[in-house]
C-alpha cells in the first residue's frame, strides 16, 4: 500500500511542476527560475515514477493486470 501512495504522491508533483511552467508560460515573468526548469523537473520525475513502477513489478511489490488478451475463451454448448 505504500508503494502506491509513493507512486501517487510523484505524480502528483509531476502534475504540480507542469502547472507551474504553465503558469510562468502564461503570465511571462522572467524573474526567478525558468520555465525549463520546472519541464525538466517534470521529466525527470516521470523517469523516477517509471523505474520505480518497474522495480516493484519485478520485485513483487504490486502485481500488474492480467492481459485480455490471456484470458481463456468460453464455449458455450
Amino acid at each position: 500500500m505504500i508503494i502506491k501512495i509513493i507512486i501517487v504522491l510523484l505524480l502528483l508533483f509531476i502534475l504540480f511542476n507542469l502547472f507551474r511552467a504553465l503558469f510562468i508560460m502564461v503570465s511571462g515573468k522572467t524573474e526567478g527560475r525558468p520555465m525549463s526548469h520546472f519541464l525538466g523537473c517534470r521529466v525527470l520525475f516521470s523517469v523516477v515514477v517509471l523505474i520505480f513502477v518497474i522495480a516493484a513489478l519485478k520485485l513483487g511489490f504490486i502485481t500488474a493486470n492480467s492481459s485480455p488478451i490471456n484470458a481463456t475463451a468460453h464455449i458455450q454448448i
